[in-house]
């Protein structure tokens, strides 16, 4: 993992964006929902890194809690996808025939809809608020993960070891959970770093467009619709907001690279050479 430049890259930035969601936004000396009618709009300076917005809150200090709340979002619907998706995947590969079909019938239907369009689809289905963003982003990724366990396990249920693991009259659900699962862990793990860094842009969307979290909770989808209607004024308040996400999405994305790498035998064995 030292030799993979993409991975520690991305493992640097992601880490320096935790400690600025966790420990950061509580060391802040401003309150996250605190209006200062004084300050209102006021460019980046000293006291206030990324500028105010149009209630005089510190657009730092709202990043901060908002980029929190995203990820925790993001983090808890990807975690949902990835149970679901890889139990129904990996049962669909296992039991075969009606059942498979069945089940990846179900995949296939979600996966025909883009993902923002579920999403949007989903929310109206749904409603507004924190737990139906992060529902609908499970609800998004439930087929990516469905597909991509059943392919994993289907290769591996015909290897030497699951055969035997078969023959000694090992139950089915040991099997899956002590020859299979451990062996498709990786490409889950990298799927799921990606997941997340897409599962922030589906909650920054939803919100932005006043579908996800409703003010005054913060979020970076509100936060940065908040600076949409000033952008002439203060223009700051949506473009380093939208910089900050960047930044995030990126640490998150070269981190899934990195993964990758190290999950692939041949790509490992190269960073040792």
């Amino acid at each position: 993992m030292l030799r993979n430049r993409t991975m520690l890259a991305g493992l640097t930035i992601t880490l320096v964006v935790l400690f600025g969601v966790t420990a950061g936004a509580a060391l802040m000396p401003y309150s996250a929902e605190t209006m200062d009618f004084i300050d209102v709009l006021e460019p980046p300076s000293l006291a206030h890194p990324l500028g105010t917005d149009s209630f005089g809150r510190d657009v730092l200090t709202r990043v901060l809690v908002g980029g929190r709340i995203s990820l925790v979002i993001s983090l808890c619907g990807v975690a949902l996808a990835a149970v679901l998706g890889t139990l129904t995947g990996m049962a669909a590969a296992w039991r075969g025939g009606a059942t498979e079909t069945a089940l990846m019938g179900l995949v296939d239907l979600l996966f025909a809809f883009p993902s923002f369009v579920l999403a949007l689809f989903l929310m109206v289905v749904l409603g507004y608020g924190v737990q139906d963003v992060a529902l609908a982003i499970a609800l998004v990724y439930f087929p990516i993960f469905a597909r991509l366990a059943r392919n994993l396990t289907r290769v591996l249920r015909d290897e030497p070891y699951v055969q035997a693991a078969r023959l000694i009259g090992q139950p089915a659900p040991m099997i899956l959970a002590r020859e299979i699962l451990p062996n498709i862990l990786s490409a889950l793990m990298v799927q799921a770093s990606i997941a997340i860094a897409f599962g922030v842009v589906i909650e920054a969307g939803l919100s932005f467009l006043g579908l996800g979290v409703q003010p005054p909770t913060p979020s970076l989808g509100v936060i940065m619709a908040d600076g949409r209607e000033y952008f002439q004024k203060a223009p700051w308040v949506l473009t380093l907001t939208g910089l900050a996400v960047s930044v995030a999405l990126l640490g998150l994305n070269l981190l899934g690279d990195g993964l990758r790498d190290l999950a692939d035998p041949k790509l490992r064995q190269a960073l040792r050479a």
